[in-house]
C-alpha cells in the first residue's frame, strides 16, 4: 500500500499486565483520511491497543505518533482533536441523551450540533430519555456519538457495533462511511469479518498481540487464497470421518468451523471436489442437504492464518 500522510503512526508498542503480553511489539501506520482496521478474536490484544494510543494505559515500549502528538508527552492537545469510543463506556445515568451530549460539546473548541450527531446515530426518538432506561444497544450508539461530537480529525471506534441490530448495524456502517468522506480518520477495532471488508481501506489482523497479517481486504484475500471455498454444515461426521474425508485428496485445504458446525474445502476444481464429496457422503449414509460455492472472504483469510474461527 503506497501511504499518503499518516494520522497515526506505532511502532513496537507493548503492553504487558504482568507476565501477560497483551500487545506484543506492533507496528502500523494510519493513512490520514481513511478507514483503518484492527480485526481479531475477543482477548487479541484490539482494546488495549486502542486504550494504550489515546493514553489510558501507559506502554511498556514503542512509539505512538498520533496527528504529531505522543499521548504520553501531549495528553491535553491530542484529546483536543481525537474522539474515543470504548467498548464499556461510564456514562451519568440520570441525564437525558440531549444534556450529555452536550456536555461532552462542551468540551471541545469547534464541536458539532448534539442534535446532528444523535440524528447520526439514529436516536432521535430517544434525545430526552434518561440513559438510565436505555437498552444496552442505544448505550452503544450514544458512546458512538459522544466520540463523534468533538468534530475531532481522528475517530477511535473499539467493537462499535458489537450488540446493535443487523439494521442498526448497516445504519452505523453509513455513519462511519460518512466520517470518511468528511475527511475523519477512522481508527476501527472489530470481529466482524463482514464489518472489516465493507468498511476498511486498510487493516491489521492481530492474535495473541501480534500483528499475524496486514494490507487491504482485496489484498488479504488475494494474498492468500486463488481458489473458491465449498462450504456446508457438518451433516453429523464423526472425528475419524472428517479425517478420512481430507485423506480422500478431493481438495487443496480443509477446514471444520466448530462453533456453526460447518465444513469449508477449498479448491480450484469445483466440479470434481463437489462430486467427489457428494459420493463419499452417500457411501456413509450422511447425505450432504445444501452446498455453497463461494469465493474466499476474510474468515478464511484468519481460519488460514490461525486456524480457528475468529469467535471461537
Amino acid at each position: 500500500m503506497n501511504m499518503g500522510t499518516p494520522s497515526i503512526e506505532v511502532t513496537d508498542l507493548k503492553k504487558y499486565f504482568g507476565s501477560v503480553k497483551a500487545v506484543d511489539g506492533i507496528s502500523f501506520q494510519v493513512e490520514a483520511g481513511t478507514i483503518f482496521g484492527m480485526l481479531g478474536p475477543n482477548g487479541a490484544g484490539k482494546s488495549t491497543t486502542v486504550e494504550t494510543m489515546v493514553g489510558l494505559n501507559k506502554r511498556d515500549g514503542g512509539k505512538i505518533s498520533i496527528l504529531g502528538l505522543d499521548p504520553e508527552k501531549n495528553p491535553e492537545e491530542l484529546k483536543s482533536k481525537i474522539g474515543v469510543q470504548l467498548q464499556s463506556p461510564s456514562l451519568f445515568p440520570r441525564l437525558t441523551v440531549k444534556e450529555i451530549v452536550n456536555l461532552f460539546a462542551s468540551f471541545y473548541s469547534d464541536p458539532l450540533s448534539a442534535d446532528e450527531v444523535i440524528a447520526r446515530v439514529g436516536l432521535e426518538a430517544k434525545v430526552n430519555e434518561q440513559i438510565k432506561n436505555l437498552s444496552g444497544g442505544q448505550r452503544h450508539r450514544l458512546a458512538i456519538a459522544l466520540a463523534m461530537v468533538g468534530n475531532g480529525k481522528v475517530i477511535f471506534l473499539d467493537e462499535p457495533t458489537t450488540g446493535l441490530d443487523p439494521q442498526a448495524r448497516r445504519q452505523l456502517w453509513d455513519v462511519i462511511l460518512q466520517l470518511k468522506e468528511e475527511g475523519v480518520t477512522v481508527f476501527l477495532t472489530t470481529h466482524y469479518m463482514d464489518e472489516a471488508e465493507k468498511l476498511c481501506d486498510h487493516l491489521v489482523i492481530i492474535d495473541h498481540g501480534k500483528i499475524i497479517a496486514q494490507g487491504s481486504p482485496r489484498e488479504l484475500i488475494n494474498q492468500y487464497f486463488k481458489e473458491r471455498a465449498v462450504e456446508f454444515v457438518d451433516p453429523g461426521f464423526s472425528k475419524e470421518e472428517r479425517d478420512e474425508l481430507k485423506r480422500l485428496d478431493i481438495a487443496n485445504r480443509i477446514s471444520y468451523e466448530q462453533e456453526e458446525k460447518h465444513i469449508i474445502l477449498y479448491t480450484d476444481e469445483i466440479s470434481r471436489t463437489i462430486t467427489r464429496l457428494m459420493e463419499y457422503a452417500a457411501g456413509i449414509d450422511k447425505p450432504i442437504d445444501d452446498i455453497i460455492v463461494r469465493h474466499a472472504t476474510l474468515e478464511d483469510v484468519f481460519l488460514k492464518l490461525t486456524g480457528r474461527g475468529i469467535r471461537e
